[in-house]
């Protein structure tokens, strides 16, 4: 492999990284969110409660 091959695998990892951070930002937000709305929906869900109650501490 050689330093130009490595650089675009680098690249294409940094990407998916930074991707994955962008997508789990976005779905703890929209979970937030809705359970903000949606005051029925907590404890039917037992993870859904645990993230919601884990962003609720952490802001």
């Amino acid at each position: 492999m050689d330093m130009q091959e490595s650089n675009g695998l680098d690249q294409a990892i940094d990407q998916a990284i930074t991707q994955r951070h962008s997508l789990k930002f976005r779905h703890a937000s929209a979970l937030a969110k809705l359970m903000d709305e949606r005051e029925d929906l907590r404890g039917t869900y037992a993870f859904a409660d645990f993230v919601d109650d884990s962003l609720r501490w952490s802001a």
